[in-house]
């Protein structure tokens, strides 16, 4: 090849490239939106590469440290359950500090936790190490859903939760191809291959604009200032304070809400009084329980499926993580699918067509399992886990965008760390469960096909819940929007 070829070509690839950032901003309204979701996304990416990482280095870390299936869960478990009993309290900060500071903090911090276990010589410390993890993690749940709540207009959260989600995907991606192979030669480096990104992260955060609570900093595309560095006097008031997209049209339909949930201030709510109004509003329960089924399942997937896939199909690491790479395709595609789907319905006037679109998803998912658990072949098993990944993960953002819908913008950070306790619990249950249950039935390759199958129950009763939520989010969303319009107003007394 020629050097004048070899120009063109690299000319060719770089408008590619820049038509497909050019795409991206457009995409989402001009380049502070994008911003502000790229940011937010790589906080999730970073949180699912690390649980990633610890899954593909399975095998590595059973072998350094001596431990087993069940070790290498707890280490994944335990930095998900104290992070899920930290949400609680960075859902109040969440509600009441500012939000960039805290999450930009905490990513730093969780940038040193995760330097500390790259340096470890034994299980206790790396599982002490683990534990510190655990605690700075929990912010991110509550921090970025408030933010996303103030952040970007009600009608297009979905969309906005499916670039997060994406963000998601391609951290876990890196977890398990590209920190996955550098495991093969040493973990440590895997895990310290982390670290160095968590704190270049936090300085992004720390960037971001703080937007004003209960007003839509993005109000439409180009409402803001598209600069590198967009502050908070130069686009205050740029949005409108009020119901969201969902609240207004339940307002238009004259959809009853619950009388006994309009007794309540949420702008001056405790955290008790606060946490009591969350566990009141039946979708929100439903959709807590479902989201955190399809986690609990999700975790298992991210530890363990590595280990599963090289031993069911009898492939190497490296093919083994490169198949996890096609089928993170098919999450991508359903992540991608999900969200603007969900806000089409919204769209038409269908108040429960987010979680439509998560319900016929999560019906669908268990059922596209079951061939990948019964053949052998690599080959016919790769278009249902395609399919299986893309029903899986196309739940997520019609769901966190409904969880909006049904709760007070005040209560939004609060909301968002109940549910982290939920969903962490079950994503630190996972892995511990997976490999004792793994472990109870005889270890290997068996006991791992039995366990990912009885594991498949949980997600047909997320289903169920989807489908019970489908019920009740008209009434409550109407009952947000009460409130939300009595916020607009400046009033606060119960009617």
């Amino acid at each position: 090849m020629t050097g004048q070829t070899r120009s063109r070509l690299a000319r060719s690839r770089r408008r590619a490239a820049n038509g497909a950032r050019q795409r991206f901003v457009t995409a989402l309204g001009g380049a502070g939106p994008a911003r502000v979701v790229v940011v937010l996304s790589a906080v999730g990416g970073l949180a699912s590469a690390d649980v990633a990482t610890v899954g593909a280095s399975a095998s590595q870390l059973r072998e350094s440290l001596h431990i087993s299936n069940t070790d290498v869960g707890l280490l994944v478990a335990v930095s998900s359950l104290v992070g899920a009993m930290a949400s609680v309290p960075f859902g109040m900060l969440a509600d009441r500090a500012r939000r960039t500071a805290v999450l930009s903090v905490s990513i730093a911090l969780w940038g040193v936790a995760m330097l500390w276990g790259a340096t470890v010589t034994s299980f206790d410390v790396l599982l002490l190490s683990r534990l510190v993890l655990g605690v700075v993690t929990g912010s991110a749940g509550p921090v970025v859903a408030s933010l996303v709540g103030d952040y970007f207009p009600g009608g297009d959260r979905g969309r906005t939760y499916s670039f997060i989600g994406l963000g998601e995907l391609v951290g876990a991606g890196i977890g398990f191809a590209v920190t996955g192979d550098i495991a093969v030669l040493s973990w440590r480096a895997a895990f310290a291959s982390l670290g160095v990104p968590a704190f270049a992260l936090a300085w992004f955060v720390a960037r971001l604009p703080e937007p004003v609570r209960g007003e839509t900093f993005f109000a439409a595309p180009g409402s803001v200032r598209e600069q590198g560095r967009a502050t908070l006097s130069e686009s205050a008031g740029s949005g409108s304070a009020g119901p969201t997209d969902a609240q207004r049209l339940a307002i238009e339909q004259g959809v009853r809400p619950h009388r006994r949930l309009l007794k309540v201030d949420p702008a001056h709510m405790g955290i008790v009084q606060a946490t009591r109004y969350i566990l009141s509003v039946k979708t929100n329960i439903f959709l807590i329980a479902s989201g955190a089924l399809g986690y609990y399942f999700f975790a298992g997937v991210e530890t363990f499926g590595v280990v599963f896939v090289k031993e069911h199909y009898r492939i190497d690491q490296a093919l083994a993580n490169l198949l996890m790479i096609v089928v993170g395709g098919g999450a991508v595609a359903g992540i991608a699918i999900g969200g603007p789907l969900g806000d089409h319905l919204l769209r038409r006037g269908k108040l429960h067509g987010r979680v439509l679109v998560a319900a016929v998803a999560a019906a669908a998912t268990p059922v596209l399992f079951v061939p990948v658990l019964v053949t052998r072949s690599t080959l016919a098993a790769l278009p249902y886990l395609v399919a299986a990944a893309l029903a899986l993960s196309a739940q997520n953002p019609p769901i966190d965008a409904a969880r909006l819908d049904v709760m007070p913008a005040p209560l939004w950070g609060r909301a968002e760390g109940v549910r982290t306790l939920v969903r962490a619990g079950a994503q630190a249950v996972a892995p511990l469960l997976f490999g004792a249950v793994a472990d109870l039935l005889g270890g290997g390759h068996s006991g791992l096909l039995w366990t990912f199958a009885i594991m498949l129950l949980p997600l047909g009763a997320s289903a169920y819940f989807l489908f019970r939520a489908e019920r009740t989010v008209p009434a409550d969303v109407a009952t947000a929007a009460v409130l939300a319009g009595r916020a607009e107003l400046g009033g606060t007394k119960a009617a």
